[in-house]
């Protein structure tokens, strides 16, 4: 019995050390600690269906990104050349959208997740809920993001979709009166290389969730350096 709670104390000092090490280094915490959700949004599944399985709702956004049969391309893409998988809080990108009507992933890599790299020139990093006031922005600026384009695994939006729009777009938008809202988790940070976070925060959908989740972590780190 003293054997095994010696094993148990001596296991729980390592983990300690582990997150100790995770958390001092800025290193996000999903990225080790695998809790269902990111399992399942990890495994690249989702569930088929003619309307967008993804919502405003924290919970429907992630269930459409983590649910039960596979589709093309929904796994998140890593390797060389795509950017580190960070969102605008320095925290592991959420996925966006893993099924936007048909099993089709939101984008530039359609894998759900607003990632980007070298051959994404248009910077698909802003997780957006579109609305019929910004579509019909987009449409007279020239970038009709209504019409399905099949060939580029493009469904064509309706409001309340969850899409993966570019940075520069975004900015257009908000400095003519159009600027959709936006998932602060689900967006990558190079959005800002094109405006600040405040003004991110001003459009969140998830300001509370997300703050609450920087405010979980900082305290953490806090804890953690205390127990040094």
């Amino acid at each position: 019995k003293m054997a095994k709670m010696t094993r148990g104390n001596v296991l729980g000092r390592c983990l300690a050390q582990i997150m100790l090490c995770v958390v001092l280094l800025g290193a996000p915490l999903h990225a080790f600690v695998l809790t269902p959700t990111t399992l399942h949004a990890r495994s690249g599944v989702t569930e088929l269906g003619l309307r967008s399985a993804c919502s405003s709702n924290t919970y429907s956004r992630k269930f459409a990104c983590a649910s039960k049969r596979p589709v093309m391309m929904a796994q998140k893409v890593e390797g060389e050349g795509v950017e580190p998988a960070y969102n605008v809080l320095g925290m592991e990108l959420e996925c966006c959208c893993a099924d936007v009507r048909g099993g089709i992933g939101t984008g530039f890599f359609r894998d759900g997740h607003c990632s980007t790299g070298p051959t994404d020139e248009g910077r698909h990093t802003v997780c957006v809920q579109v609305t019929e006031e910004f579509l019909t922005f987009s449409k007279m600026v020239g970038n009709d993001l209504s019409t399905p384009v099949p060939q580029y695994l493009f469904p064509g939006l309706i409001p309340g979709d969850l899409w993966c729009l570019c940075a520069q777009r975004w900015v257009q938008a908000l400095e003519n009166g159009a600027a959709p809202k936006l998932f602060l988790r689900a967006t990558h940070m190079k959005t800002l290389q094109h405006t600040d976070l405040e003004t991110l925060k001003a459009y969140a959908l998830d300001l509370k969730e997300a703050e609450e989740e920087v405010a979980a972590l900082d305290k953490l780190r806090e804890q953690l350096k205390k127990s040094l």
